[in-house]
Protein backbone atom coordinates (compact mmCIF):
# COMPACT_ATOMS: atom_id res chain seq x y z
CA UNK A 1 0.00 0.00 0.00
CA UNK A 2 1.58 3.26 -1.09
CA UNK A 3 0.87 6.72 0.24
CA UNK A 4 0.91 7.79 -3.40
CA UNK A 5 -2.29 5.86 -4.07
CA UNK A 6 -4.30 9.02 -3.48
CA UNK A 7 -5.62 11.34 -0.80
CA UNK A 8 -5.65 9.43 2.50
CA UNK A 9 -7.46 10.31 5.72
CA UNK A 10 -6.32 8.63 8.91
CA UNK A 11 -9.12 8.78 11.48
CA UNK A 12 -7.52 8.20 14.88
CA UNK A 13 -9.13 7.39 18.20
CA UNK A 14 -8.24 6.61 21.79
CA UNK A 15 -6.60 3.30 20.91
CA UNK A 16 -3.94 5.17 18.95
CA UNK A 17 -2.81 7.02 22.07
CA UNK A 18 -3.36 4.06 24.40
CA UNK A 19 -0.26 2.52 22.80
CA UNK A 20 1.68 5.44 24.25
CA UNK A 21 0.25 4.85 27.72
CA UNK A 22 -2.46 7.53 27.56
CA UNK A 23 -5.56 6.15 29.34
CA UNK A 24 -8.72 5.83 27.30
CA UNK A 25 -11.91 7.49 28.43
CA UNK A 26 -14.44 4.68 28.04
CA UNK A 27 -12.45 1.48 27.67
CA UNK A 28 -11.26 -0.91 30.35
CA UNK A 29 -9.54 1.16 33.03
CA UNK A 30 -10.79 4.33 31.32
CA UNK A 31 -10.98 7.71 33.02
CA UNK A 32 -14.77 7.80 33.23
CA UNK A 33 -14.72 4.53 35.13
CA UNK A 34 -12.74 6.31 37.85
CA UNK A 35 -14.20 9.83 37.79
CA UNK A 36 -17.63 11.32 37.21
CA UNK A 37 -17.64 13.42 34.07
CA UNK A 38 -20.38 15.51 35.68
CA UNK A 39 -17.75 16.73 38.14
CA UNK A 40 -14.87 17.38 35.74
CA UNK A 41 -15.89 17.46 32.08
CA UNK A 42 -18.90 19.62 31.38
CA UNK A 43 -19.64 23.33 31.33
CA UNK A 44 -21.85 23.06 34.41
CA UNK A 45 -18.98 21.59 36.43
CA UNK A 46 -16.68 24.38 35.22
CA UNK A 47 -19.15 27.06 36.22
CA UNK A 48 -19.59 25.50 39.67
CA UNK A 49 -15.88 25.13 40.41
CA UNK A 50 -13.45 26.17 37.69
CA UNK A 51 -10.39 25.57 39.89
CA UNK A 52 -11.38 21.96 40.51
CA UNK A 53 -11.89 21.36 36.80
CA UNK A 54 -8.61 23.04 35.88
CA UNK A 55 -6.75 21.02 38.52
CA UNK A 56 -8.15 17.83 36.96
CA UNK A 57 -7.06 18.85 33.47
CA UNK A 58 -3.60 19.77 34.72
CA UNK A 59 -3.32 16.19 35.96
CA UNK A 60 -4.32 15.02 32.49
CA UNK A 61 -1.69 17.26 30.89
CA UNK A 62 1.02 16.00 33.23
CA UNK A 63 0.06 12.40 32.53
CA UNK A 64 0.17 12.95 28.78
CA UNK A 65 3.57 14.64 29.02
CA UNK A 66 4.89 11.55 30.78
CA UNK A 67 3.96 9.54 27.67
CA UNK A 68 5.61 9.77 24.27
CA UNK A 69 4.46 9.45 20.66
CA UNK A 70 4.98 5.92 19.35
CA UNK A 71 6.17 4.68 15.97
CA UNK A 72 2.69 5.07 14.48
CA UNK A 73 2.46 8.76 15.41
CA UNK A 74 5.95 9.35 14.06
CA UNK A 75 5.19 7.54 10.82
CA UNK A 76 2.05 9.57 10.15
CA UNK A 77 4.05 12.75 10.75
CA UNK A 78 6.68 11.52 8.29
CA UNK A 79 4.00 10.73 5.70
CA UNK A 80 2.63 14.25 6.03
CA UNK A 81 6.10 15.78 5.70
CA UNK A 82 6.59 13.76 2.52
CA UNK A 83 3.77 15.68 0.84
CA UNK A 84 1.92 12.46 0.13
CA UNK A 85 -1.58 13.89 0.50
CA UNK A 86 -2.16 12.60 4.02
CA UNK A 87 -4.64 14.16 6.44
CA UNK A 88 -5.28 13.20 10.06
CA UNK A 89 -8.67 13.60 11.68
CA UNK A 90 -8.36 12.76 15.36
CA UNK A 91 -10.76 12.33 18.23
CA UNK A 92 -7.84 12.64 20.67
CA UNK A 93 -7.08 15.78 22.65
CA UNK A 94 -3.54 14.85 23.70
CA UNK A 95 -1.61 16.51 20.86
CA UNK A 96 0.48 13.40 20.15
CA UNK A 97 0.37 13.92 16.38
CA UNK A 98 1.79 17.43 16.78
CA UNK A 99 4.39 16.26 19.29
CA UNK A 100 5.60 13.62 16.86
CA UNK A 101 6.16 16.33 14.23
CA UNK A 102 7.86 18.70 16.67
CA UNK A 103 10.22 16.00 17.87
CA UNK A 104 11.19 15.23 14.29
CA UNK A 105 11.49 18.76 12.93
CA UNK A 106 11.09 21.19 15.79
CA UNK A 107 7.93 22.86 14.48
CA UNK A 108 4.26 21.96 14.94
CA UNK A 109 3.50 23.47 11.53
CA UNK A 110 5.10 20.39 9.98
CA UNK A 111 1.81 18.59 10.70
CA UNK A 112 -0.52 19.71 7.97
CA UNK A 113 -4.20 18.85 8.00
CA UNK A 114 -4.51 17.57 11.55
CA UNK A 115 -8.13 18.15 12.52
CA UNK A 116 -8.82 17.88 16.25
CA UNK A 117 -12.51 17.06 16.48
CA UNK A 118 -12.65 17.22 20.27
CA UNK A 119 -10.24 20.09 20.86
CA UNK A 120 -6.91 20.03 22.66
CA UNK A 121 -5.48 19.79 26.17
CA UNK A 122 -2.91 22.32 24.96
CA UNK A 123 -5.33 25.18 24.32
CA UNK A 124 -7.53 27.30 26.57
CA UNK A 125 -10.31 29.62 25.58
CA UNK A 126 -12.05 32.68 26.90
CA UNK A 127 -15.60 33.83 26.08
CA UNK A 128 -14.24 37.19 24.93
CA UNK A 129 -10.85 36.32 23.40
CA UNK A 130 -11.38 32.87 21.92
CA UNK A 131 -8.90 29.98 21.98
CA UNK A 132 -5.14 30.29 22.43
CA UNK A 133 -2.34 27.76 22.73
CA UNK A 134 -1.03 26.87 26.17
CA UNK A 135 2.09 24.69 25.83
CA UNK A 136 3.51 25.60 29.22
CA UNK A 137 3.74 22.01 30.44
CA UNK A 138 1.69 20.19 33.05
CA UNK A 139 0.41 23.41 34.59
CA UNK A 140 -1.45 26.09 32.70
CA UNK A 141 0.51 29.26 32.04
CA UNK A 142 -2.42 31.23 33.44
CA UNK A 143 -5.95 30.45 34.54
CA UNK A 144 -7.65 33.76 33.85
CA UNK A 145 -7.94 35.95 30.78
CA UNK A 146 -5.67 38.98 31.04
CA UNK A 147 -8.25 41.06 29.14
CA UNK A 148 -11.56 40.32 30.85
CA UNK A 149 -10.56 38.32 33.94
CA UNK A 150 -12.77 35.34 33.07
CA UNK A 151 -11.63 31.84 33.98
CA UNK A 152 -9.95 30.18 30.99
CA UNK A 153 -11.66 26.96 30.00
CA UNK A 154 -9.81 24.02 28.48
CA UNK A 155 -10.52 24.10 24.73
CA UNK A 156 -11.99 20.59 24.77
CA UNK A 157 -15.37 19.31 23.61
CA UNK A 158 -16.85 18.18 26.91
CA UNK A 159 -19.97 16.18 27.61
CA UNK A 160 -23.07 18.23 26.69
CA UNK A 161 -21.00 20.39 24.31
CA UNK A 162 -21.41 20.40 20.56
CA UNK A 163 -18.56 20.03 18.11
CA UNK A 164 -17.23 23.22 16.58
CA UNK A 165 -19.16 23.49 13.31
CA UNK A 166 -16.10 24.77 11.41
CA UNK A 167 -13.90 21.91 12.62
CA UNK A 168 -16.56 19.32 11.77
CA UNK A 169 -17.06 20.84 8.32
CA UNK A 170 -13.32 20.69 7.63
CA UNK A 171 -13.20 17.02 8.67
CA UNK A 172 -16.21 16.20 6.50
CA UNK A 173 -14.66 17.94 3.48
CA UNK A 174 -11.41 16.00 3.86
CA UNK A 175 -13.29 12.72 4.19
CA UNK A 176 -15.59 13.34 1.24
CA UNK A 177 -12.53 14.04 -0.89
CA UNK A 178 -10.39 11.09 0.18
CA UNK A 179 -9.74 7.92 -1.76
CA UNK A 180 -8.61 5.90 1.24
CA UNK A 181 -10.04 6.13 4.76
CA UNK A 182 -8.10 4.41 7.56
CA UNK A 183 -9.70 4.24 11.02
CA UNK A 184 -7.01 3.68 13.64
CA UNK A 185 -7.79 2.68 17.23
CA UNK A 186 -11.32 4.03 17.35
CA UNK A 187 -14.18 2.31 19.15
CA UNK A 188 -16.68 3.87 16.71
CA UNK A 189 -19.16 4.61 19.48
CA UNK A 190 -18.62 8.33 20.17
CA UNK A 191 -20.98 10.52 18.15
CA UNK A 192 -21.04 12.66 16.14
CA UNK A 193 -17.43 11.69 15.37
CA UNK A 194 -18.41 8.07 14.67
CA UNK A 195 -20.77 9.31 11.98
CA UNK A 196 -17.75 10.19 9.86
CA UNK A 197 -17.16 6.49 9.21
CA UNK A 198 -20.38 5.89 7.23
CA UNK A 199 -19.79 9.26 5.55
CA UNK A 200 -16.48 7.95 4.18
CA UNK A 201 -18.16 4.77 2.97
CA UNK A 202 -20.96 6.71 1.28
CA UNK A 203 -18.39 8.96 -0.41
CA UNK A 204 -16.82 5.92 -2.07
CA UNK A 205 -13.55 5.72 -0.15
CA UNK A 206 -11.63 2.49 0.21
CA UNK A 207 -12.11 1.60 3.90
CA UNK A 208 -9.50 0.07 6.21
CA UNK A 209 -10.00 -0.56 9.93
CA UNK A 210 -6.83 -0.86 12.01
CA UNK A 211 -7.69 -1.98 15.52
CA UNK A 212 -6.95 -4.69 18.04
CA UNK A 213 -10.56 -5.92 17.89
CA UNK A 214 -13.81 -5.62 15.96
CA UNK A 215 -16.11 -2.64 16.49
CA UNK A 216 -19.76 -1.98 15.84
CA UNK A 217 -18.85 -0.50 12.47
CA UNK A 218 -16.40 -3.14 11.28
CA UNK A 219 -18.90 -4.23 8.64
CA UNK A 220 -18.44 -0.91 6.82
CA UNK A 221 -14.77 -1.57 6.11
CA UNK A 222 -13.30 -3.40 3.13
CA UNK A 223 -10.21 -4.53 5.05
CA UNK A 224 -9.58 -5.27 8.73
CA UNK A 225 -6.04 -5.13 10.09
CA UNK A 226 -5.77 -6.49 13.61
CA UNK A 227 -2.78 -5.24 15.56
CA UNK A 228 -1.23 -2.01 16.79
CA UNK A 229 -0.72 1.23 14.91
CA UNK A 230 2.94 1.33 15.94
CA UNK A 231 3.53 -1.96 14.12
CA UNK A 232 1.16 -1.79 11.18
CA UNK A 233 1.30 1.83 9.98
CA UNK A 234 5.05 1.80 9.13
CA UNK A 235 4.70 -1.69 7.62
CA UNK A 236 1.65 -1.08 5.44
CA UNK A 237 2.28 2.54 4.42
CA UNK A 238 5.92 2.84 3.36
CA UNK A 239 7.22 6.34 2.83
CA UNK A 240 7.28 7.46 -0.81
CA UNK A 241 10.62 7.18 -2.55
CA UNK A 242 12.31 10.58 -2.88
CA UNK A 243 12.05 12.17 -6.29
CA UNK A 244 15.21 11.67 -8.40
CA UNK A 245 17.56 14.63 -8.64
CA UNK A 246 17.20 16.60 -11.89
Amino acid sequence: MSARDGRIVFFTGAGMSAESGVPTYRGRGGIWGQYRWEDFACQRAFERDPEKVLDFHEQRRAHVLACAPHAGHRHLAALQRSGAGVAVVTQNTDGMHQRAAREACGAPADVRDVVELHGSLWRVRCPCSGAVEDLAGGRYARRRCETCGAALRPDIVWFEDTLDARVLARAEALIRGCELFVAVGTSAVVYPAAGLIPLARAAGARMIELNVEDTGMSHLFHEHWRGTAGDLLPERFPLPEPAPAP
